[in-house]
């Protein structure tokens, strides 16, 4: 058992002895990289001296062990017994996502035996400062399972130092190579007291460079410690452009070792470039993705409408693939187009990372593609496809599973109800193939007949007419909040009984409803979160506008001069009838494919109350982080082997590391799907979904959670919508969202109250503020400041 060893004798598999940062650096002195030399005290030191004192006081004035003391101090003998640098090394940094950047001390120019004792006493005991463990806490790391080693480093007295990224860590270019420096030691950049100089470094080795201002540089004292100095701003130099050139190509070697971007710290002294420190970036965006061609660019925007947060490891074994966007993909792949719905995530440390923009593509069997769709078209009529025996089936083998009693099953049956979930859903596929040619073929018609009558306008509104669950639901929501108020349900505690049996009637049956996606299994659905459900009822309590009645604009086409003859009306009705029972199919089959989620989602979460109960989890929904074929691999869980048990619990541990780690993150850059359009005096522009103008204050409704804030005459300004969210449209003056164009759900039911909406504006939510007076042109697109 090691308690004192060089750095050398360290690599990445000693992450339990030496900790993150002494085992990346036993890696570069192994690969001969320009480390200083040093030694680490292990984990076992620590774990010699802590005794099960896991506090700061403890380490504070505890003596160390004679063996101990004189391991230390034969290493640092070995070292000159000059100058040292003392730095932490935790072993929860190797977790994905947990960088531990300035959590626990470090301390400079450390000269004789008793400092450097002291030193590592102090190191030990920033684990457990509050610090520290709030940091662990926000991670969800468990701390009794964190141990720390301490890295003692000769002290390089560095002419300048800083840090260095090897990408972009603004725009997350690979290509790219970030250096920030200053004069003195690098503490001073890393800590942030200083403007640093700035080099961004391109694939050649072409470097622009932004001068820094060094307000202070911090330098070692002769009786060790550190000092800062001020106005040295007028010696400042830029570096040499060979130590340029060596940093590039060390920092590049070093992200080659370890096979992903570096986050390292340096000093120059004497002529050489020295390496201090090396951990993988964190918090990294995605490499730029280019140009989008209108197709991508069409695909991205459905996709990151239907992805409002990142998906879990459950969702990507789950309902992604076999839902909605699974289905998708089979249907397009059966249409000749490969690739529209496949491989769009793209996963790091078992996380999803970024959203890969599709590139769909033909295949020989779209050459015989108008033909099927014909056929169907004709075979298949969308306002019978209730009646179709396969619906049927589906409808009673859904309800069956919605009807099990998951929590009385044992282990070997639940575990098999996911899979079970995810079959029942797989025949919708052909319905949708055969039911969606006769939808587009029937909006097809429809829009040709109103643009050869000049009357382009009015094709919108033809189609709100359609009578759809969605229809529904909102009307069923309305009749719930004409309840709340008649029995002041919104301000009783608890629920009056009218108003609370209603309530149990409306989930029963709009329940399965999604709260914020409906190709992930993860958010809650109506059900699980009926305090979403009590947001939409405060929210509508008001009075409500005067919905646009689809027959009112279908009386005003048949007026037509050219549809004077009763056998032409008589062909507009049939055509628009059969219009909108297209998009009743498209809304109706939705909200019928989706009644399985809500059972996927509860065995999920069951599965996890059960592993909660054999120490693998902490809350049931960690159940999350895991992927299906993980949790089927477990047997019998109550016997499940201490180090599966372990095992598992570490795979949580990491993932939602990383996940937290990537909370800032976006999945894509918005820029790239919805490019910054010239807006002139407004304050931002979006694509034109429903037209008309009106002004009124921003509300910002992030989430489910917000729908309670949402007052009658409010511009509702949102990330995102589903049909879930539509209600809020009774309310709402105009709609604006980040995502959608107009062809999402949220332009249709725009259309639909008659309030102006403006979709893909990309960046609504963090340009406008709550309460600002803005103005919506929902045909121009545009939202400009009130005047």
């Amino acid at each position: 058992m090691k308690l004192v060893a060089p750095l050398d004798a360290f690599g990445h598999d000693d992450l339990a002895v030496a900790g993150g940062k002494g085992a990346n650096l036993g890696e570069l002195v192994r690969k001969g990289l320009p480390v200083p030399g040093g030694f680490i005290v292990t984990t076992h030191a620590y774990e010699q001296v802590a005794q099960g004192h896991d506090t700061r006081e403890h380490f504070e004035r505890v003596e160390l062990p004679p063996g101990l003391r004189q391991a230390i101090a034969d290493a640092y003998a070995g070292l000159g017994g000059g100058p040292v640098a003392v730095r932490s090394s935790a072993t929860a940094e190797d977790l994905p996502g947990a960088a531990f950047a300035g959590q626990q001390d470090t301390y400079l120019n450390v000269v004789g035996e008793e400092a450097l004792f002291d030193a590592v006493r102090r190191c030990w005991g920033s684990l457990w400062t509050e610090r520290a463990i709030a940091y662990r806490a926000k991670l969800a790391i468990d701390g009794s399972g964190v141990r720390i080693a301490v890295v003692v480093q000769s002290m390089v007295e560095a002419e300048m130092a800083g840090v260095m990224f090897t990408a972009n860590p603004v725009t997350g270019d690979r290509a790219q190579l970030v250096i920030d420096a200053s004069s003195g030691l690098g503490e001073a950049v890393v800590s942030g007291l200083v403007t640093p100089d700035h080099y961004v470094v391109d694939a050649s080795g072409h470097a622009d460079f932004t001068p820094g201002r060094r307000e202070v540089v911090i330098r070692g004292t002769s009786g060790g410690g550190v000092a800062r100095e001020t106005g040295a701003a007028a010696a400042a130099e830029r570096l040499p452009d060979a130590v340029i050139a060596e940093l590039t190509r060390l920092g590049r070697e070093v992200a080659d070792h370890f096979g992903r971007p570096q986050d390292m710290e340096w000093a120059y002294a004497g002529g050489r470039v020295h390496l201090l420190q090396a951990r993988p970036m964190t918090a990294l965006p995605p490499p730029p993705i280019g140009k989008l061609n209108p197709i991508q660019r069409r695909l991205v925007t459905v996709l990151l409408e239907y992805l409002p947060e990142r998906p879990y490891p459950i969702d990507v074994t789950t309902w992604l693939p076999y839902g909605p966007a699974g289905l998708m993909r089979k249907i397009t792949s059966s249409f000749g187009i490969k690739g529209a719905f496949e491989n769009f995530l793209s996963e790091e440390d078992g996380v999803v990372y970024r959203l890969v923009p599709p590139k769909p593509h033909p295949s020989p069997r779209m050459l015989l593609t108008p033909f099927r769709l014909l056929a169907r078209a004709r075979r298949y009529d969308p306002a019978r496809w209730t009646e179709d025996p396969r619906y049927r089936t589906f409808l009673a083998q859904a309800r069956e599973l919605a009807a099990r009693d998951l929590a009385s099953m044992p282990w070997e049956r639940l575990i098999r109800v996911p899979r079970e979930t995810l079959d029942v859903v797989q025949p919708v596929a052909g319905l949708r193939m055969d039911y969606l040619p006769g939808s587009g073929l029937a909006l097809l018609r429809l829009l040709v007949t109103v643009r050869r009558l000049g009357r382009r306008e009015v094709f919108g509104d033809l189609l709100s007419g359609a009578r759809t669950r969605t229809t529904d639901a909102n009307e069923a929501l309305e009749r719930l909040a004409e309840v709340a108020k008649r029995t002041g349900a919104l301000d009783a505690d608890p629920l009056p009984a009218e108003f609370e049996a209603e309530l149990r009637a409306f989930l029963a049956e709009y329940g399965h409803r999604e709260t914020s996606s409906p190709i992930l299994v993860t958010p809650p659905t109506w059900a699980d979160a009926p305090e979403a459900v009590l947001g939409l009822v405060k929210a509508l309590a008001g009075a409500p506008p005067e919905r646009k009645e689809g027959d009112d604009a279908l009386d005003l086409l048949l007026r037509h001069p050219r549809l004077r003859s009763e056998r032409r009306r008589a062909r507009v009705r049939r055509r628009v009838a059969a219009a909108r029972a297209g998009v009743a199919f498209r809304e109706d089959s939705h909200f019928s494919f989706t009644l399985p989620q809500p059972v996927l989602r509860r065995s999920l979460v069951e599965i996890g109350r059960r592993l909660v109960g054999v120490g693998v989890l902490d809350r049931p929904e960690d159940v999350f982080h895991l992927r299906l074929e993980e949790l089927e691999a477990i047997g019998d869980v109550t016997a499940l082997p201490p180090e599966s048990r372990e095992r598992l619990r570490g795979t949580v541990t990491e993932r939602a590391a990383k996940r937290e780690e990537l909370s800032g993150v976006r999945l894509i850059d918005p820029a790239a799907v919805f490019p910054p359009r010239e807006t002139g005096d407004a304050l931002l522009s979006g694509a034109p979904a429903s037209g008309g103008v009106a002004t009124g204050p921003v509300k910002l409704i992030r989430e489910p959670a917000d729908f309670g804030k949402l007052n009658g005459g409010d511009v509702l300004v949102c990330p995102y919508t589903n049909p879930s969210w539509t209600p809020l449209f009774q309310q709402a003056a105009a709609v604006v969202v980040d995502t959608g164009g107009a062809g999402s759900h949220a332009a249709i039911v725009a259309r639909e109250y008659g309030i102006p909406a403006v979709m893909g504006t990309g960046t609504g939510t963090s340009v406008l503020q709550d309460g600002e007076i803005v103005t919506v042109d929902g045909g121009a697109g545009t939202v400009a400041r009130a005047t």
